[in-house]
């Protein structure tokens, strides 16, 4: 059985510290990123940038290598990459960094044994390992009390800050709160975006350029323990995310979210009124993705403080607060729910606002499986589980549904010729939406005058449907239902 909660030593062969080859290595790389990235459109660089971190990470661990492996890791590299060759978009990235991860996995850890091993590596690879800088750098200075000052209070800095970029990217009014402060500008030649930027490249390539695996096992190594293997030494990383840190971490993030749960008790909740200059609509759409993002990012950091068996688990004063602040996220992606209804409202239905809608459901339930399995004491493998079946049930509910004839019919009876308030239609839209917006379009052209463009291009979309019909081949249920309401109002079509 796998656990996270005591790794053994870092395995193979790199030395600890910070090499000054590979220090030279991982800023070369994020002088690469900052030249692709920074105030940049992403495409073809991301491939370029991919191939480097390969090269750069197969030259700097070359002599720990599995060079029978590497045919198969080019293979996958290369297959992962295609995607983003083709379009950079969430997807092709997901492929192209699963593939970088899987094929530095595949041929530098040799307790790759499996599949819960090879995710075990890449969860080690991408949330835990880029904090691994920090150690390295502090480390290479020997300096104990330092080093111990500052893993204590890393995390909670360094999430406090993300958190609260996130809340100012949500909310106008702490926005307008920040900058009324006006401490002035000592540093006008600095750029913190393009520093933080530095710092989040530097940490994500460094594990890749100076690469360690963890052995996730309890069980004892057969035999004694060879006295010139010495006394064992001290895992930093394990301090990171002890007892001590994770209060410090859960004090400071419960204290800063609340803060935003306070203010959108008060103008999302209680419909106070906003400041000027701000509007209902901007105030719901600039909050509903980043605080999704700031509710994943706190389910990550709960995971990996409440792992089993870890220093966290058991304290008295932790549970509490975990508690407090995973209530905090569920409430949170609530209020980014109804700030996305909020804008829906104003400007529609999309699909991609469908999608968002039922992504921030997930998220929901998902923080409240979180929450059961820290109660139950369950497995992070019960978590998954529990995961994926209600990933399963969500996506096989919502094969069922209509979602073209959905976003069609919310949006004419809720555009401004329907209701007498809101947006107009957007008739290119719902013709983009295919047959099965057929009948909320000819109620839209019922609503506006006869528009000979407009019926021509609906007419078209009947057509497409009839072809569809004509063969038993292409017969769908759905599709019946359709052509027989079409059929029925065949002698009423428009103009």
């Amino acid at each position: 059985m796998t656990s996270l909660e005591s790794p053994e030593t870092e395995t193979h062969s790199i030395a600890n510290g910070l090499p000054p080859a590979k220090a030279a290595a991982a800023l070369g790389l994020a002088a690469l990123a900052d030249w692709l990235f920074y105030d940049q459109n992403a495409g073809l660089s991301v491939v370029l940038f991919a191939f480097a971190l390969a090269g750069v990470s197969l030259a700097a661990n070359f002599g720990h290598v599995a060079r029978h492996r590497l045919p198969i890791a080019g293979a996958i590299v290369v297959a992962g990459l295609l995607p983003a060759l083709e379009e950079v978009n969430a997807a092709s990235l997901a492929f192209a960094i699963l593939a970088l991860g899987t094929a530095l996995a595949l041929t530098t850890n040799p307790r790759l044994d499996g599949v819960t091993t090879g995710a075990a590596s890449l969860v080690d690879l991408f949330l835990v390992s880029p904090f691994r800088l920090f150690r390295d750098v502090v480390s290479a200075f020997d300096l104990p009390g330092l080093t111990r000052g500052f893993i204590l209070w890393f995390v909670p800095l360094l999430l406090g800050t993300v958190f609260v970029l996130l809340f100012v990217a949500a909310n106008p009014v702490l926005e307008i709160w920040i900058s009324r402060l006006n401490p002035g500008n000592p540093a006008a030649s600095l750029s913190l975006g393009r520093t933080l930027f530095w710092i989040l490249a530097l940490a994500l390539v460094w594990p890749f350029v100076h690469v360690k695996w963890r052995r996730y096992t309890n069980v004892a190594p057969n035999g004694p323990r060879s006295s010139a293997q010495g006394p064992a030494q001290p895992d930093h990383f394990i301090d990171l995310f002890g007892a001590g840190t994770i209060l410090r971490s859960l004090i400071l993030f419960n204290l800063l979210f609340s803060i935003q749960t306070i203010l959108d008790a008060v103008y999302l909740w209680g419909n106070a009124t906003l400041p000027a200059a701000i509007t209902y609509a901007s105030y719901a759409h600039r909050g509903a993705y980043p605080l999704i993002v700031t509710a994943l990012l706190a389910a990550a950091f709960v995971l990996v403080a409440m792992r089993p068996g870890g220093p966290a688990e058991q304290s008295r004063v932790i549970r509490p607060l975990v508690y407090l602040w995973v209530g905090q996220n569920v409430l949170l992606v609530i209020s980014a729910m109804l700030r996305l209804d909020l804008y829906v409202q104003t400007y529609l239905l999309t699909y991609w606002r469908v999608a968002a809608f039922v992504w921030m459901l997930l998220v929901a339930v998902g923080l409240i499986l979180i929450l059961v399995r820290i109660v139950l004491r369950a497995s992070n493998e019960w978590l998954v589980r529990a995961n994926l079946l209600l990933l399963t049930i969500v996506l096989y509910v919502c094969s069922l549904i209509n979602f073209a004839a959905v976003i069609a019919d919310y949006n004419v009876s809720h555009s401004r010729e329907a209701s007498g308030s809101g947006v107009s239609l957007d008739m290119g839209y719902l013709i983009q939406l295919g047959p099965n917006a057929l009948p909320a379009i000819d109620q839209a052209i019922r609503l506006r005058s006869a528009n000979p463009v407009l019926v021509s291009r609906r007419n078209s979309l009947v057509e497409q449907q009839r072809q569809q019909m004509a063969s038993w081949r292409g017969w769908s249920f759905r599709g019946w239902r359709l052509q027989r309401f079409l059929d029925g109002q065949q002698s009423n079509v428009p103009g």
